[in-house]
């Protein structure tokens, strides 16, 4: 999809892309999926897989981040069908919002009604150590934008949305219950969304704390603005990759949070496959 394609465009654009998915995958999820950097091993734990790659897919962009395949896979997880984005796109790549958020609201067209969404995120609480997982219950949009500006289509979703509640409580609780079932130590934060790429400074960490920030992150904002315009059902989870304490601040370079990422990963695929088979089915 055109950067500067327009807006009024974006339904046809929607609807061609699903069209096309459904050409390869006779296939309707009930719960769509994101994976964050360093979290694919997901994939893994599907069964009856169909992976279709983003380049052979109309107006998908092309992922090119370290560690993100750039594939979407169908498949049946925890008796529920799914579809997982293995690897997004982020604002910092050069890619509008609208191409950032654009699979999500294919997903949605496909018949998802759930949302998962996965990240990896520094650490600025200081309660939070290198591995943790944290269940997201707010989110501080920081990046200077918003994927909802321009002309707004009501065939995709209201004018002004309700933000009262982007990510579900009910999904909260059920991650909760099976982080303790599973005996997975998980927290509760508020995500702050920033544009990137690069890392923050000691008084920008201060500064993102003091607005009332847990975890810092490039990603998941405006999936899930768009996830709640377009009426998803969202659950959030950041995995801890780095500690951003500025009064101990260490460098830090990508291997080291991909390292972290897929150290943790197991213990949040467990999460997102016990809530999904917990989730009743969406359809009969």
């Amino acid at each position: 999809m055109s950067s500067k394609a327009p807006r009024s465009n974006l339904f046809q654009q929607i609807s061609k892309s699903a069209r096309a998915i459904w050409e390869k995958a006779a296939f309707r999820p009930d719960i769509a999926i994101i994976l964050g950097t360093g979290l694919g091993n997901l994939t893994k734990r599907l069964t009856k897989q169909i992976s279709i790659s983003y380049e052979s897919i109309p107006n998908f962009p092309a992922s090119t981040v370290v560690s993100h395949a750039g594939r979407l896979v169908f498949g049946v997880l925890g008796g529920k069908k799914v579809a997982v984005m293995d690897g997004r796109f982020h604002y910092y790549e050069g890619y509008s919002l609208d191409q950032v958020t654009f699979p999500v609201r294919v997903m949605r067209k496909l018949g998802a009604k759930i949302l998962i969404v996965s990240n990896a995120a520094g650490g600025m609480n200081l309660g939070y150590k290198k591995g943790d997982i944290v269940l997201i219950e707010d989110h501080i949009n920081f990046m200077g934008v918003n994927p909802l500006i321009g002309p707004n289509d009501e065939r995709l979703g209201l004018r002004f949305p309700d933000m009262s509640e982007p990510y579900s409580k009910r999904l909260i609780s059920i991650a909760e219950k099976v982080a303790q079932e599973k005996r997975i130590s998980v927290k509760r934060g508020v995500y702050i969304g920033v544009s990137g790429p690069n890392l923050e400074t000691r008084a920008e960490y201060r500064f993102l704390r003091g607005l009332g920030a847990d975890v810092v992150g490039m990603s998941t904002v405006p999936e899930v603005i768009v996830g709640v315009h377009a009426g998803f059902e969202i659950l959030g989870l950041s995995i801890v990759t780095d500690l951003c304490d500025p009064d101990h601040l260490k460098p830090v370079n990508i291997e080291e949070i991909i390292k972290t990422a897929n150290e943790a990963g197991p213990r949040l695929d467990q999460i997102v496959e016990g809530v999904v088979h917990k989730l009743p089915h969406v359809r009969q």
